[in-house]
């Protein structure tokens, strides 16, 4: 059984990219066949600089590393290192309905959201699809906001299927409902798009900053506080600090006695020793870009390998050879 996850290089990963979907695909990898890509073409769709793109495919490349993807137990590549996925995408898109298409969420959710519309933009999903059937997926890991995307992916290779008989593999999504929803410094859903992150890895004094400038109440210290539970800092402490101390320091807000400030100390110390080993990997794999370049590249010729034979496939089922 394949899983495939797709990693688009928008910019910094923030820890709710961490735990929402990082985590959970890091540690597919002890139960299975886990292939993952750089999305690269898919950033073209709203960036258009090539030192940002660049920039954004090494530093995503260096984040997945130093947080535990293995490249010897998975396959990590670079997606426009795979051209062949550009060709399947034209297959399937002389396939796709207009109909289908024009129902896409993302399309709509984008635009109207402010990003221009273009080609690329709304033929988002048939790329998405390609990148799915091009290497036999069976298990596509998604939250409920991409779920359409592989439905669409479902449809593309049923028709498929059905024009030129048995050749794609009609992968399953996978909806990890358990996947927490990471509140950021704002209390609003952690996101890019809010100014609200606090990034997996970064300059410490900065990151400091952000967490002692989380906004509390105006309660003081000795005062209790019955509903510690809802408060930011707490929250977030729980996803970085073990369960008996997460509890203690909710215990002490309730009581009353714990000052807003030492909390966020406590948050902040237990945030940048839950990265201290990741950090330092990190650091090393900067240090050798080769290296990473190297893995990228492997990643590249392992996955081609599949697609070679899945293209090849749908070459000969369509008449193309």
């Amino acid at each position: 059984m394949r899983t495939l996850t797709g990693i688009t290089p928008s910019g910094t990963l923030h820890i709710g990219n961490y735990f929402g979907a990082m985590r959970p695909a890091i540690d597919a990898q002890t139960r299975g066949d886990c292939f993952y890509f750089i999305a690269d073409y898919h950033s073209m769709t709203t960036v258009t600089a090539a030192a940002e793109r660049r920039k954004n495919t090494q530093g995503i490349a260096l984040d997945w590393l130093a947080c535990g993807l293995d490249p010897q137990t998975s396959v990590f590549w670079r997606q426009s290192d795979v051209p062949e996925v550009c060709e399947l995408m034209w297959m399937l898109g002389t396939l796709a309905p207009m109909g289908l298409m024009e129902r896409a969420h993302s399309y709509k959710d984008k635009t109207a959201k402010g990003i221009s519309p273009n080609f690329g933009l709304f033929a988002y999903p048939v790329l998405m699809a390609a990148d799915i059937l091009l290497y036999d997926t069976h298990r596509v890991p998604v939250g409920r906001d991409q779920k359409q995307h592989v439905e669409m992916t479902r449809d593309m290779a049923i028709k498929f299927n059905e024009a030129y008989g048995e050749t794609l593999v009609v992968p399953e999504s996978e909806i990890r409902d358990e996947v927490a929803v990471i509140p950021g410094l704002d209390g609003q859903k952690m996101s890019k798009s809010y100014g609200n992150t606090i990034e997996i890895f970064g300059d410490e004094k900065a990151l400091r900053k952000k967490i002692m400038g989380i906004v509390m109440d105006s309660r003081t210290p000795a005062e209790p506080k019955p509903d510690a539970d809802k408060n930011l800092a707490l929250q977030l402490l729980k996803f970085f600090a073990p369960p008996a101390i997460a509890t203690d320091y909710e215990d002490r807000l309730r009581a009353g006695g714990l000052g807003y400030g030492d909390l966020k100390k406590v948050l902040f110390e237990h945030y940048w020793n839950y990265f201290a080993a990741a950090r330092a990997r990190r650091a090393d794999l900067a240090a050798n870009l080769d290296h990473v370049d190297a893995v990228l590249r492997d990643g590249a010729q392992r996955a081609r390998a599949v697609a070679e034979q899945v293209i090849g496939r749908a070459r000969k089922a369509s008449g193309l050879r």
